[in-house]
């Protein structure tokens, strides 16, 4: 202290990376699950299975085992995983701890793509044995078989190899393949663009998921519901941004109702994945500095899902 005042402390002073890599990791999970976005758990929505405080809780479970930076690739996701259910009882976040934990251990001070590119080639057929582990403890829901690398068997292949195999059917597969070409060349600069638009970190994290949604069919819809399902949805939401996405009335309106389609059945057509690669590039914007813990959050729209009784 000095002459009595406490000296300010930026994230950016914290002694220890990891700690800040932590921080920054429940920050992005957390902003995800609160923003209104359709179909998926947020503040005001729970499902039948899973409330919103399971995911505040895997957040807060995961990060530290995330950021081990000393520690392989595939026994962070599987320590990872198995923080997360300690704590509750579904799961929560396999896709979210599978698209962080490459990007947790980046110098976001350099080129962090080539960085990124350098560790899914690094990683070898025991981080693949480790994840194998991680997702049949997670237990993800829709889980078919695959005629080679299926998850039920040991792998005998690096990684990026399995997950290359797996491309065309699953995003977060797509992302270890392609060097997270989707994150990169979409992702982020929507975020940008949105974060730009609104001000509010609500309001572009809704946006976005409508973009996300309208150009690439959801892989977890499509894993429960088959493809078609899941290329319905995304015409759904074309039409949402048609009429004018969260711009206009009738825009909201119509999301409003891709909402109440996602959500009949059980909420068997969660958009969960495209929540997932949202949480990846908000904690990469974190990194970056393109959007900050301070910023704020809170999107208010007196005609969008705005209250508990609704």
């Amino acid at each position: 202290m000095t002459n009595g005042s406490i000296l300010p402390l930026s994230i950016s002073q914290w002694s220890c990376p990891q700690s800040v890599a932590a921080l920054e990791v429940q920050i992005a999970c957390i902003w995800e699950v609160l923003a209104r976005k359709v179909g998926n758990v947020h503040r005001y929505r729970d499902f039948s299975d899973t409330a919103l405080v399971d995911f505040l809780l895997s957040a807060a479970a995961c990060a530290g085992p995330l950021c081990q930076s000393a520690t392989p690739l595939g026994q962070r996701v599987y320590q990872a995983v198995m923080a997360t259910r300690q704590v509750v009882r579904t799961n929560t976040n396999l896709g979210i701890i599978l698209l962080l934990a490459p990007l947790v251990g980046l110098d976001y001070t350099g080129n962090w793509v080539t960085q990124l590119g350098t560790t899914l080639a690094a990683s070898d057929i025991a981080d693949s044995q480790a994840i194998y582990a991680a997702i049949r403890l997670a237990q993800p829901g829709g889980l078919g078989e695959s005629p080679s690398e299926d998850v039920r068997t040991e792998p005998t292949r690096p990684v990026k190899e399995i997950m290359a195999l797996a491309a065309e059917r699953d995003q977060i597969a797509r992302q270890y393949a392609t060097g997270y070409a989707d994150v990169v060349y979409f992702g982020l600069p929507l975020l940008a663009e949105k974060w730009r638009q609104w001000g509010r970190i609500e309001a572009a994290i809704i946006d976005c998921q409508l973009h996300w949604l309208a150009t690439f069919p959801d892989s977890l819809i499509a894993r429960k519901n088959g493809a078609e399902a899941a290329t319905h949805v995304q015409r759904l939401a074309q039409e949402v941004l048609q009429r004018g996405g969260l711009t206009t009335s009738a825009g909201r309106e119509a999301a409003q109702q891709l909402d109440a389609t996602l959500r009949s059945g059980n909420h068997r057509l969660n958009p969960g994945t495209t929540a997932d690669l949202i949480t990846a590039c908000l904690f990469i914007a974190l990194r970056t500095r393109l959007l900050r813990p301070t910023d704020p959050f809170s999107w208010e729209q007196p005609d969008w899902l705005s209250g508990p009784s609704l």
